[in-house]
């Protein structure tokens, strides 16, 4: 999971406080500057959002204006995994 969290220049990991992701650990990556693909990490489970949020200060810190699961229990060995990323950062 680490070289698709650095190929696609994931952020490193924080802590949510805004309680839209159960103060699990979430990481993203800038679609513009009010998009963002965001991996929630799980233990080990990783789901992938899109969503919409003011600024990318407000991530982690406030609920998102719009939010989509795109992938639940993300899995890089299933190729309709991968391509949910690559339809937004390729």
């Amino acid at each position: 999971m680490e070289n698709i969290l650095k190929y696609y220049e994931f952020s490193d990991f924080l802590r949510d406080t805004s309680g839209q992701f159960s103060s699990n650990e979430i990481s993203y990556s800038e679609l513009n500057d009010t998009h963002f693909l965001i991996f929630e990490r799980k233990n080990e489970v990783y789901n992938l959002y899109v969503a919409k949020y003011v600024s990318k200060n407000f991530i982690g810190k406030m609920k998102p204006e719009i939010i989509e699961l795109l992938v639940k229990n993300y899995d890089k060995s299933i190729p309709e995994h991968r391509l949910a990323i690559k339809q937004y950062l390729n």
